[in-house]
């Protein structure tokens, strides 16, 4: 059979390869469209958006945290200093697993417990693309290992900064106070714009109450990064600003002096200048050493110093309360002067007790038998309680109280520090919230010598006694006397004016009380063994044996060795010189003390010998003086400061 032969359809193959050929070409036009409108979409539509996300791709912020405002006593002796060190930081944003990036880096450079909880509780408050600081205060040789292992952990990066440093340490960790690392509590009260960057923030003291003067505004640098993370550039620099210098009232030296006279004894002090309220020193004991908390304390050292039986994280000067005993009887005395129920002559017969009508309890005096007829000299001379049960009762609660608010008994003296204690005074108002008994005219006796639900802090009685030493005007306690902004020569001078005239009306009532204080120098309570004997201006004071525990029954206690009453009583002493024109009152506290004059007493003295070699007078031949130079070897002082001058039931006493 003979096949036909078929003939090529070349007509066909060319539509066929025009219609492909079309639709290549429409779908190459249609490609590039595409290809236009999203180079469109990205360059021209949306090009500011894409610009800045490229940009942010390569420049990163980065935060500069401001220098700590500097602390110096009122001769610029450096008390807080910010040093150079180096700590490690982590982005979060870098980590796949933080747990395993923390176990790995734990073998290269050791992380405490400490360490791995703040850093937990601040990354849980942190942006993931912050730094967030893991370990602080890196030695060199951790610094060394972590370079040598640098390459395995992109995400970590030693960062140098400033770390608080007080070069007196204990001696003045009560009034500065420390700094600690910003945990996630401050987190959530401080602004996050002006602490980025920043590590650390005020815990206590001054380095609290004055954070927002010493803490500054942060700055910030924009840095050019390479896909790694790792700074090639910087494009632009903001500088922060520092925070101010403060300048305290306080003298190094006075604070030595005072500190080393209670010799570890548990205690407190303090001195003020009656003309301007301005703190001299201020001190409790026991102390500890500030520098331990910058950092980071250990769970070991803070649990030994929360648990050590002489509390020495609590400053006795501010929070400390204790019955003042006979250190009120002044005031007392001065009351019924300006209330009338009283004039200078008017005695009272001191029997040895006192009774109330209808009562069979009877309050006691100091000495068996008494002090005889007294008059109001004689009885703050000799601490007689009857004449002050008798003035109490006559002024009664109400007068007494509103009488002693006046000196800030009760309230807060508005000083410059965190956590003050307000004490008690008493009143009916207080003990109408505290008791479902009314008010009994033998707590009113009582209160006429300092004790029964009497509590106030060394700080109050320092500035009652500062009161009284300026004729009765008030001023606050204060402890920092000038700032001082960076870069700027003049300081600033800190006002701090009278809060209200004189809280005496008539000047011959003072002059009254300050002869009977003066005679408990020359005559009385404080003229034994011869504490103030050659000291070459004329002191007035008063001492206090308050009483720790109430008594079970009226006999006198004939256990009079110094160990058994320091069981039993708290210490007190308060004075002031020169009496005929006060520059300084100061009030010394035993928490442990046989007698007020005997025992707080000396701490007053060694106090006013420091401020006499300060004022540059000449200490008593048997008196040295305080050391004269005491930073540490790597304190430093402000230049400008160097000529800076210095402003110008029963409560007997018994020895």
């Amino acid at each position: 059979m003979k096949l036909r032969r078929s003939f090529k359809d070349t007509r066909g193959e060319s539509a066929l390869f025009q219609r492909r050929a079309v639709a290549g070409f429409l779908l190459i036009l249609l490609s590039f469209g595409l290809l236009v409108a999203r180079f469109h979409f990205l360059q021209v539509t949306h090009h500011d958006e894409f610009a800045l996300r490229s940009t942010n791709n390569s420049v990163k912020p980065r935060a500069i945290p401001p220098a700590r405002g500097l602390i110096y006593d009122r001769n610029g002796v450096l008390l807080a200093d910010n040093v150079p060190a180096f700590r490690l930081e982590v982005i979060p944003e870098k980590v796949p697993s933080m747990q395993a990036m923390l176990d790995e880096l734990g073998t290269v450079v050791p992380l405490g417990q400490d360490d791995i909880d703040a850093f937990k509780k601040q990354l849980a408050q942190s942006r993931r693309f912050d730094s967030v600081p893991l370990k602080l205060h890196l030695t060199e040789d951790e610094i060394d290992r972590f370079a040598v292992n640098r390459w395995r952990f992109p995400s970590v990066a030693v960062v140098p900064y400033l770390t608080r440093h007080y070069p007196l340490g204990p001696l003045f960790a009560h009034v500065v106070g420390y700094v600690s690392r910003i945990d996630a509590d401050d987190l959530d009260r401080l602004d996050p714009d002006e602490y980025k960057g920043t590590s650390h923030v005020g815990r206590t003291g001054l380095e609290r109450y004055y954070e927002d003067v010493l803490h500054g505004k942060p700055g910030y640098e924009l840095v050019e990064v390479n896909a790694d993370g790792q700074t090639q550039r910087v494009l632009k620099t903001i500088p922060p600003t520092p925070g101010e210098n403060l300048y305290l009232s306080i003298d190094v030296r006075m604070q030595k002096a005072t500190m080393a006279a209670f010799d570890g004894r548990p205690g407190a002090a303090v001195a003020i200048d009656p003309r301007n309220g301005q703190v001299l020193a201020l001190v409790s004991v026991p102390t500890y050493d500030p520098n331990l908390f910058v950092n980071g304390i250990s769970g070991a050292d803070y649990k030994a110093l929360n648990d050590a039986p002489d509390r020495p994280l609590t400053v006795r000067a501010l929070q400390g309360v204790y019955p003042p005993g006979s250190t009120v009887k002044p005031f007392l005395a001065l009351g019924g002067l300006e209330y009338g129920v009283r004039r200078p002559q008017d005695t009272v017969l001191s029997t040895g007790q006192f009774c109330l009508p209808g009562q069979k309890r009877c309050y006691r005096d100091d000495t068996r038998g008494g002090d005889g007829t007294v008059n109001m000299v004689r009885a703050i001379e000799m601490s007689t309680n009857t004449y002050f049960y008798k003035l109490a009762l006559d002024l009664g609660i109400d007068r007494l109280s509103d009488w002693m608010s006046r000196f800030s008994f009760g309230a807060k003296t508005g000083i410059d520090l965190p956590g003050e204690s307000k004490g008690i005074l008493p009143s009916r108002e207080w003990k109408s919230k505290h008791s479902k008994f009314g008010w009994f005219p033998g707590e009113t006796v009582i209160a006429g010598i300092g004790q029964g639900y009497w509590e106030v802090t060394p700080l109050q009685l320092g500035h009652a006694v500062a009161t009284f030493a300026g004729h009765g005007v008030p001023y606050q306690p204060r402890v920092v006397m000038a700032t001082r902004a960076n870069g700027v020569a003049q300081m600033q001078m800190l006002a701090n004016p009278p809060t209200g005239p004189s809280l005496i009306q008539k000047p011959a009532d003072w002059n009254v009380v300050d002869q009977g204080m003066r005679a408990v120098i020359t005559g009385g309570t404080g003229s034994k063994g011869g504490i103030f004997t050659g000291f070459p201006y004329v002191i007035a004071g008063k001492s206090g044996t308050a009483e720790r525990f109430s008594r079970t029954s009226d006999a006198y206690d004939t256990n009079k060795s110094s160990a058994h009453l320091a069981a039993r009583h708290r210490a007190w002493f308060e004075a002031y010189t020169p009496a005929e024109d006060p520059k300084i009152a100061a009030v010394a506290m035993l928490e442990s003390g046989a007698w007020g004059a005997a025992d707080a007493g000396p701490i007053v003295r060694k106090i006013f010998d420091s401020w006499l070699v300060i004022q540059g007078k000449t200490a008593p031949p048997d008196i040295a003086p305080p050391e004269q130079s005491l930073p540490a070897p790597n304190s430093t002082v402000d230049p400008d400061m160097e000529d800076m001058p210095a402003e110008s039931s029963s409560s007997g006493d018994g020895p």
